[in-house]
């Protein structure tokens, strides 16, 4: 009587198959990682990085990747297809142009004529540039609004965004603002230091944000100070994620005030990590504020 041997599967979890490693292109992307560790969850940030260097993500590269994290081509895939930031060029697709014009097509800029912008740049501009459609770029109030590259052109006509493009002017323009010396003159981070070295106690800081009322600005306005006593109070460790993705139209006050003022922003979140025993902070920073990712990490 025949028996029916079970059969063990191996684990395939990090071995490539399809395409093969192109060792020049393993090359490339390991020379942009450069000492980075090959975490998962930096996935998101190579890809950036690839993305940023070669304006698309070629298959050669994205199997590069797959290889040199250990992770299967499949689940890199699916993380770039995901986000539309990310431009996939599959094997045999001609690149995208080099100069990308993104219209912003929200509420706001669709009302001062987002699309006829659009029709107009991609009769002005040809096929040298790749112009397409892009969510709320967090300028409503300067719209329609154009990004050429990763410089926005606020009140975009076909003139602006034309010269632009002629000129080369690929990347945001860093205005004036508060750097880390002002704003200590000034006064910055002495009530950080005051609560550091205890003149103001974690229980006072928590009363004046409970008596202050101020809110969180999402769907349910939940009252900032009992959000940060009831997260102290709960077993260590503490993590804090501050959204700073804007995505709504007519929102764009956190952009406005980090372009500006970063330091009071930094300090009123050392100030609640300090009280509220919080290991780390993450910042969810929009794709398209250059500008403000530059700033912070210079200033950081």
């Amino acid at each position: 009587m025949a028996t029916a041997m079970p059969i063990k599967r191996r684990k395939n979890r990090g071995q490539q198959r399809g395409r093969s490693v192109e060792p020049g292109a393993l090359g490339e992307v390991q020379a942009l990682l450069g000492d980075e560790p090959r975490r998962r969850d930096l996935l998101i940030e190579f890809l950036h990085l690839i993305q940023d260097r070669y304006g698309h993500l070629a298959a050669r590269h994205l199997t590069a990747l797959a290889h040199e994290m250990k992770l299967s081509t499949c689940e890199v895939y699916e993380v770039a297809t995901f986000y539309d930031s990310f431009d996939i060029v599959k094997e045999g697709e001609d690149p995208p142009p080099a100069v990308t014009v993104g219209v912003c097509d929200s509420v706001t800029c669709e009302m001062f004529g987002a699309q006829a912008l659009i029709d107009n740049l991609k009769q002005a501009l040809g096929d040298k540039v790749r112009v397409r459609h892009m969510p709320c770029l967090g300028r409503c109030a300067m719209a329609p609004v154009a990004v050429v590259g990763r410089k926005p052109v606020d009140f975009a006509d076909r003139d602006k965004v034309s010269q632009a493009v002629e000129r080369g002017e690929i990347e945001p323009e860093m205005q004036d603002y508060i750097g880390y010396e002002q704003y200590r003159k000034e006064g910055g981070y002495k009530t950080l230091l005051d609560v550091v070295e205890g003149r103001i106690s974690r229980e006072q800081v928590f009363k004046n944000m409970e008596d202050s009322n101020l809110r969180g600005l999402g769907g349910a306005g939940f009252p900032a100070g009992k959000k940060w006593r009831t997260v102290a109070d709960q077993p260590a460790p503490r993590y804090a994620a501050i959204n700073i993705d804007e995505s709504e139209p007519g929102t764009f006050k956190d952009r406005y005030f980090l372009e500006r003022d970063p330091h009071r922003f930094i300090e009123g979140t050392l100030i609640a990590a300090h009280v509220v025993g919080i290991a780390g902070v993450w910042f969810y920073l929009r794709d398209e504020y250059h500008a403000c990712r530059t700033i912070l990490e210079t200033e950081l």
